[in-house]
């Protein structure tokens, strides 16, 4: 069993040949994320809004929370994708799951 992300400075992950040929192994540095009470209040509503509905904030929300101004440009991506109609939500919801994966990140 994997230990919690807290408890790891760097997680190994294998790509495999398929994804990328010339690399075996890559190392991924975790960075801490702030405490939903130490950011602003724009920022906090949406962690607040995300503990309601998952039960916690999400851990990238967390990190992107580091830098307000990379927090809302995450927060428009997803906004964007949401209220376009260009995609399917469930299609949304599935590249989220993939690109999740192809980052190592524990979905």
């Amino acid at each position: 069993m994997r230990a919690p992300i807290s408890d790891r400075s760097a997680d190994v992950i294998d790509f495999g040949d398929w994804l990328f040929p010339d690399r075996e192994v890559v190392f991924v540095t975790r960075i801490e994320g702030v405490g939903p009470g130490e950011s602003a209040k724009q920022v906090r509503a949406v962690l607040d809004a995300q503990a309601e509905k998952w039960g916690g904030p999400l851990l990238n929300h967390l990190i992107y929370a580091r830098r307000p101004t990379i927090f809302r440009g995450a927060r428009a991506m997803w906004g964007g994708l949401e209220t376009s109609g260009l995609l399917d939500p469930t299609l949304v919801a599935l590249v989220n799951r993939r690109v999740a994966a192809l980052n190592g990140c524990e979905f």
